[in-house]
């Protein structure tokens, strides 16, 4: 009997551990979705010589599901390299929610590579800062379309 009851504890302990290997990584909670949109938010475009580094989102161009691979390349100017402790990610809601915790991990001085971000169906926009070792800055937001 008590063989039984250890093989369906060990099940239940695989089955567990399975889950949370194919979860995601939590981006955008529901919580943080369900707060209103902040008045007056755009997507920022870069247009013009500017000596900061430029952000390249590296995302199709249209609806996606979660969760979703979220890369986004830097590209530095004159020589200079990012600086990977300059990165920061907010998502625009009122009050803006700061998610430099979650994708610090994915960040280098190349770029944010997370295989997994989980976002919620909706239209989530995200700003991502970032400085150069000569101290210019660099910005790009973004709209994430996700499909339900």
């Amino acid at each position: 009997m008590r063989l039984c009851e250890f093989a369906i504890v060990g099940l239940v302990l695989v089955l567990t551990h399975s889950s949370v290997v194919w979860a995601g990584t939590k981006l955008i909670t529901e919580e943080e979705a369900s707060r209103p949109l902040p008045k007056g938010a755009i997507v920022a475009d870069r247009r013009g010589v500017l000596r900061g580094p430029k952000l390249d989102l590296i995302l199709p161009d249209s609806a996606m599901h979660s969760p979703i691979h979220l890369q986004i390349k830097f590209v530095p100017f004159g020589g200079t390299k990012i600086d990977p402790d300059s990165i920061t990610a907010t998502y625009l809601r009122t009050p803006n929610v700061d998610l430099t915790d979650r994708i610090k991990r994915f960040a280098t001085a190349e770029g944010i590579d997370m295989p997994d971000a989980e976002v919620p169906p909706g239209e989530h926009m995200v700003r991502v800062d970032i400085k150069d070792t000569a101290g210019h800055p660099g910005s790009a937001s973004y709209l994430l379309k996700i499909l339900p």
